[in-house]
Parts: C-alpha cells; structure tokens; sequence
C-alpha cells in the first residue's frame, strides 16, 4: 500500500515539475528525470510512505528572479480552512503571490472560498494528485501550446486587425489551460500538424 502511494507521488512530483518549467521557473533537470529508486531513496521514511511536506518546494521565474511561486503538498486528505491558513502563513513569511496546492482527496467549498476571498494579495491554484498522475501536454492528442506575452498578444490583433471578442475561446477550467496557469484574456498558439502544409497555428483566448 505504501508502495502504491509513493509510486503515484513520484509522478505527480514529475509532473508537477515539469509543469512549472513549462511555466517559465527554473527547475532542476534531476527533479524531472529521477527515477522511481532515488525518490523513494530521497522522500520516503524506512517504512516506505513519504512525508508529503518534504515535497514542497519554491522556486523562481526564468525572466524575472523576484517572482517566485511555492509548491505546497498538502498532508490532509480533505482540503479545509486550517490547511488554506497553514499555506498562506508560509506565503505571508516568504513574500510570495503565488502558490500550487496539492492534495491527496479534494477541496472542501470553504478552502476555496478563501482562495476567491485572498485573490488580491494571493494567487493560489489547485490540482487534485490524481489531475497530476500523468502530464496531459505529452499526450499525443493534446498539440503544442505556447502562451502568448501581452505584446506578442496585442501584435496578433493588429496583424489580423481583431478584437479579443473575435478569436476563438479556451475555458479557464479546461485541464490545458489549468497546467499552464492561464487567465482570462491570455492567448495561447496552438500548433497542429498538417497533412498539407506540415503545420498550421490557431490561437485561443482564455475567458
């Protein structure tokens, strides 16, 4: 049993890093490719279970040192308030905005109300270790996507002389846009093979 639940967070651990390099954090190439022998070597206790607190992690952006984000494994199965209090001390200690937290079961309403109530100063996002199991932009059906800058965004509209209103939508709560952190009124190029033309782009905005 224990085995089982290393197993899974080693991949949600994976994942999890690989998801905030697509971000634009720095990241270890080691965390990424460790093999499932050196987790357990390295997180799990003699009894084979891991202490998911020695998971959390924080790390900064690649263009700008001074934005970090924390990576926090939470131990309570049931998401709730005490947790969301627990991060956010961290958060406050540190001086970081922004914050991933992982959870073994699910999120009780009241955590995420204070999620929507700490948005102005906080900006905390969740995934579910079973969202995290295996990384969804390596799947062979999901294309690339590259998450546009805002002047990469605002050359777009002037090139095809469009308003946001007109390009085609991505959900805020679709699982692509989840993994790369989008919000609303971010573009992403979505980049798909072919058979005429060896590739062609299309670009979404988020809503």
């Amino acid at each position: 049993m224990a085995e089982d639940e290393t197993a899974k967070l080693w991949k949600v651990n994976r994942t999890v890093h690989e998801l905030v390099k697509d971000r634009g954090y720095q990241v270890s190439d080691d965390e990424i490719h460790m093999d499932f022998a050196t987790f357990k070597s390295h997180y799990a206790n003699n009894g084979g279970s891991v202490d998911r607190n020695q998971l959390n992690f924080f790390t900064n952006s690649q263009e700008n040192p001074t934005e970090q984000i924390f990576i926090y494994f939470s131990d309570e199965r049931s998401v709730g308030i005490k947790t969301m209090r627990k991060l956010i001390a961290i958060l406050e200690e540190k001086s970081i905005q922004r914050a991933i937290i992982i959870f073994p079961g699910a999120m009780t309403g009241a955590a995420r109300k204070v999620i929507v109530a700490m948005a102005s100063q906080y900006r905390i996002e969740e995934f579910s270790e079973s969202d995290l199991l295996v990384n969804i932009t390596h799947h062979i059906l999901v294309p690339k996507h590259e998450v546009l800058t805002p002047e990469q965004k605002k050359a777009l509209l002037e090139k095809y002389r469009l308003k946001d209103t007109q390009l085609p939508r991505i959900q805020l709560a679709d699982p692509v846009a989840r993994y790369y952190g989008l919000r609303r009124g971010q573009v992403v190029k979505i980049t798909r093979p072919s058979e005429t033309s060896g590739r062609y782009a299309s670009y979404r905005i988020c809503f």
